[in-house]
């Protein structure tokens, strides 16, 4: 104690000393405050002035006080707040993207699908305008395999609108029965044949307004002869295609012509057939309805829904389909460019 007060005066005379040289000579200088040193310390469980001071953790009347922000049970104790589990890395975007984000990660997606399918093509065997507009209405409620497997019976005995239009509906129905809903089919190719002949020459037109008042011809079907029979952009919103683009949160829409719309608005209207090929192509393959092969994506850092299938690298090969997964494709006629990179063809009808 000697010791720290000898250096609190000292601190003292040293104070006045400097505050003597700063004051003007004709006020006096005043008195230097105690330093930290000097001040008295309060013994524990006492304030300064005397007064108790409860410890930590406890009120002056010795009850549990609770730390900041938490809150104290009934029997007096503080609950203890587990440790947060580490937060998994996020591989999709963020939930709320910008316009400009989203414009950005959508045309990233069909480019990074533009090179995994650079063959992507239309999945329907076709040698002109109306074969594909048939197979197309065909397509409704069943696989493209399906009805490549169906169309070469049919186009062999009824080639032309013209033979279309005049057949039996009985062998036509019989032809069509594993498309399913075949004598609805039946009519509807037996109608647009008809049409086609009566009002177009028995050429199918390539106008949207014009397609569309076919029977059983719809924006889709349209889309699909318009983009690859006459060379026009459109974008086919098919099953696939509406579960992907909603999967990758490009649109909430549900309605497929809102879809059509939302997706349209996010490309160039010059990629809209391509574009149509590679999702639809990546749901066939890849982002299957019921078990997604995420860990074999290659869009799954730019996907918002990964997780939602097998990550697994080695599970989620097993899970492949068609080329990639060493299986036939749809088409029993494939381009070449499909043959070149391991696609194999589909087997006709009725093959083991």
């Amino acid at each position: 104690m000697a010791e720290e007060t000898g250096s609190v005066g000292k601190a003292e005379s040293a104070g006045k000393a400097v505050s003597a040289a700063k004051a003007p000579s004709t006020k006096k200088a005043a008195p230097a405050k105690k330093s930290a040193s000097a001040r008295k310390a309060a013994p524990a469980g006492k304030s300064v002035s005397g007064r108790k001071v409860a410890p930590a953790g406890k009120s002056v009347s010795g009850r549990k006080v609770a730390p900041a922000g938490k809150a104290v049970a009934a029997d007096g104790s503080v609950p203890v707040k587990k440790a947060a589990p580490a937060e998994k890395v996020a591989v999709a975007p963020p939930g709320k993207e910008s316009r400009t984000a989203l414009v950005r990660r959508a045309r990233r997606i069909n480019r990074e699908l533009a090179e995994v399918y650079p063959y992507a093509h239309p999945e329907l065997d076709f040698e002109n305008p109306f074969q594909l507009l048939v197979a197309t209405v065909l397509s409704a409620q069943t696989t493209d395999l399906r009805v490549n497997q169906t169309t070469p019976g049919l186009f062999g005995r009824y080639p032309t609108p013209e033979d279309l239009a005049v057949a039996n509906p009985e062998e036509v129905e019989e032809i069509l029965r594993p498309c399913g809903f075949f004598r609805a089919k039946t009519r509807s190719v037996i109608g647009l044949s008809k049409a086609l002949v009566e009002d177009f020459g028995g050429e199918v037109p390539g106008r949207l307004e014009d397609l569309v008042k076919l029977p059983g011809v719809g924006r889709k079907t349209a889309f699909v002869v318009l983009g690859n029979a006459f060379g026009r952009p459109g974008i086919t919103v098919d099953t696939h295609f509406q579960r992907l683009v909603r999967r990758w949160r490009w649109t909430e829409e549900t309605d497929p012509d809102k879809i059509e719309a939302a997706v349209g608005a996010l490309f160039p209207k010059s990629d809209w057939t391509d574009l149509s090929h590679h999702v639809i192509w990546h749901g066939r393959r890849i982002c299957h309805a019921r078990k997604p092969a995420c860990g074999a994506c290659p869009i799954a850092p730019l996907c918002p829904a990964y997780g939602e299938g097998e990550t697994d690298p080695e599970k989620a090969k097993k899970l492949l389909k068609y080329e990639k997964g060493g299986l036939p494709g749809q088409r029993l006629n494939p381009p070449q460019a499909y043959l070149d990179a391991g696609g194999r063809p589909a087997p006709p009808l009725g093959a083991a």
